[in-house]
């Protein structure tokens, strides 16, 4: 029983239930004294926001206790007065999201024409909260230095957090972060206090750049009640508003490797009286430009917020090795392989094989397989490895709008839509063939649009009630971009060799992808000369969440309710075009890891085993409702000692 008690005490004490507030804001507390410590009840608490003029007011409870929940991160002025005392008026108080703290006033005894002013601390401790986090500061998004501007790479400056591996991501620009040793995939990403996960993958969406965002907070354990719907930490991100006053910026920034020094890392890149510099430059150009604009519509009323980011970059992937034919084995000779490759264990010349002595009549070769040649480069190593580079060019634009309208001191809504687009175009499709033809032409691209629509209402009943309301909306568009290439029916076609009934995309099969050519799988590589993933993923995420907060004497009860609904329409044409694999095995008669599996492919021979496949079209249509609870109460025993359950 004593075991019991002590694990019931222990929930109470450290439960993992924050103070009620929605996710995006913070709030004060605290306690109003007398020059000897005694409780001042009765007093006007008035809470007053720098930027917009709004004003929150309160009167402390029988103890001095007061409460202002559910407040907009920024800059505040606290004013505290009663009859018989001196006025106390605290400025610089700044609010950060996720942030309680606790501010205890003493109040001094005199005219209420008098006035004590105090200027904040520069840092308030946190003593609400049993949950662990960072706050990342304005400052420190907007100056520290951002490879790309991805707002992401700032949450490693938590502790606990490490990298983890991003899969099945829906959108380049995500995260796959590890927080306090949790599970890729299980952290909870918040936008102005609607949900921002990718139900794809359960990673991040895009977020906005950082010019547009106030500040955000990474949680990394003991976390509050509103998200329980996710194991590990959370990222809450809040975006700017505006202000009384018109503020925004311009900027471009600049990388291209005109500016940069050549690679003189390596001992090739030192020239000498026969050899030129193989130094080189990375080939990356980026141009990233935009600006902001806010301010008011309506003095102390209306304001509004807007953000535009261009994003233009130039580059390539790292090279990537393919197996082709060199000029030799397209003449029917493997011997120079056998000697230069090999090491001289190649042996072909498998019973029912042309080839005698490594060598073959290339009247032998398929003429399918030649037909695919001529748009294809040969290579100059003897092994027939080709290495080539695959296009790294994007366009991606963000935008962002947002509305506050202060309707009273008591009600305050807003909206805003946030929207990314990124396109990246397939390989070029006009190569000629000893610059890569079908090989570059083969390469995907990709369309991505991500839209996220959030809308807030924080309604006052009076000093000691608050609701606030937020519904979201988020829509994800993933869509393969390809050329249309060179199918097989044309490459049946010009081969002369009359095609059956070949399943192909294109319309009315698939009118989104083109006509394009199967993969073939020639050895070196992981994924074959023509690896295509075709596929269109929308997803859609509805959400709806309320949460109450009432303060009752020492009490600050607190009631929540979420619900989200998460759709998906996704279909997966992944190898719906075919594959075919040649790994060697029926041309040679050596043991097995001494074939090469080009004298296969040039005979059209595929393996035994698995020469062939092709996959049916895959459908993904998902629906998942989500629905969850939260109530809690934090109890406030004496000045020194609160307890949070729930």
């Amino acid at each position: 029983m004593r075991f019991r008690a002590t694990l019931l005490a222990c929930f109470f004490l450290f439960a993992t239930v924050l103070s009620a507030q929605t996710i995006s804001t913070s709030q004060i507390r605290g306690t109003v004294q007398d020059a000897s410590g005694g409780a001042v009840p009765g007093a006007q608490v008035k809470l007053t926001q720098t930027a917009t003029g709004a004003v929150r007011t309160t009167a402390t409870g029988a103890d001095g206790s007061y409460t202002l929940p559910d407040l907009s991160v920024g800059s505040y002025t606290l004013e505290v007065s009663k009859e018989g005392f001196t006025k106390y008026l605290q400025t610089g108080l700044e609010l950060q999201v996720g942030v309680n703290p606790t501010i205890d006033v003493a109040l001094k005894v005199g005219e209420m024409t008098q006035e004590v002013q105090v200027e904040a601390e520069a840092g308030m401790v946190e003593t609400q909260s049993p949950g662990v986090g960072q706050v990342i500061s304005p400052q420190q998004v907007q100056d520290l230095p951002l490879n790309g501007r991805q707002l992401t790479d700032l949450l490693y400056l938590s502790g606990g957090v490490a990298q983890g591996r991003t899969f099945r991501a829906s959108y380049p620009s995500v995260t796959s972060p590890s927080i306090a040793g949790g599970a890729q995939g299980s952290v909870a990403y918040w936008l102005d206090g609607g949900t921002h996960n990718d139900p794809l993958s359960n990673q991040n969406l895009p977020l906005p750049f950082p010019d547009t965002v106030e500040e955000f907070k990474v949680e990394t354990s003991s976390l509050p009640a509103q998200y329980g719907t996710h194991p590990s930490g959370t990222v809450n991100v809040v975006t700017k508003s505006g202000t009384n006053a018109f503020h925004g910026n311009a900027f471009e920034y600049l990388r291209n490797y005109i500016f940069d020094s050549k690679n003189t890392g390596f001992a090739a890149a030192v020239p000498t009286p026969t050899t030129p510099s193989a130094a080189f430059r990375d080939p990356l150009k980026r141009n990233q430009f935009g600006g902001t604009l806010g301010g008011p519509i309506q003095k102390d009323k209306l304001f509004f917020f807007v953000g535009w980011q261009e994003t233009i970059q130039r580059s390539s992937y790292p090279a990537a090795p393919v197996s082709l034919p060199t000029a030799a084995m397209l003449a029917g000779d493997f011997t120079g392989y056998n000697t230069l490759c090999d090491r001289g264990l190649l042996s072909l010349g498998a019973p029912g094989s042309p080839y005698v002595g490594n060598q073959t009549n290339p009247a032998n070769f398929s003429p399918i397989i030649m037909a695919l040649e001529s748009h294809l480069p040969v290579p100059t190593n003897p092994c027939g490895t080709y290495n080539f580079q695959a296009p790294a060019n994007y366009t991606e634009n963000q935008g962002l709008a947002r509305i506050d309208y202060h309707l009273s001191n008591g009600n305050t809504i807003f909206g805003r839509y946030f929207i990314t687009n990124l396109v990246a175009p397939p390989g070029s499709p006009n190569l000629p063939a000893g610059q890569g033809g079908l090989l570059i032409a083969a390469i995907d691209g990709q369309f991505d649009r991500v839209q996220s629509l959030t809308l807030g209402d924080t309604y006052l009943f009076g000093s000691s009630t608050v609701n606030s309301i937020r519904v979201t909306g988020n829509r994800s568009y993933n869509l393969t971009v390809q050329n249309s290439t060179f199918d097989l029916a044309a490459l049946f076609a010009a081969a002369g060799v009359t095609p059956g009934d070949i399943y192909q995309l294109g319309s009315p099969r698939a009118p989104k992808f083109p006509k394009y050519m199967p993969n073939f799988q020639t050895g070196v590589g992981l994924f074959g000369l023509f690896n295509s993933t075709p596929s269109i993923q929308p997803y859609d995420t509805i959400e709806i969440s309320d949460d109450l907060s009432l303060t009752r004497g020492a009490h600050q009860v607190s009631f929540g309710v979420e619900f989200i609904n998460l759709r998906a329409f996704a279909t997966n044409y992944l190898l719906n075009q075919g594959s075919f694999t040649f790994d060697g095995s029926r041309t040679s008669s050596g043991p097995p890891g001494t074939q090469v599996s080009l004298s296969d492919y040039l005979l059209g021979w595929t393996n035994n085993g698995a020469g062939f496949s092709q996959d049916a079209p895959i459908p993904s249509i998902q629906r998942q409702n989500i629905f969850a609870l939260y109530a809690q109460d934090a109890w406030k025993i004496t000045r020194r000692v609160t307890v949070t359950a729930g």
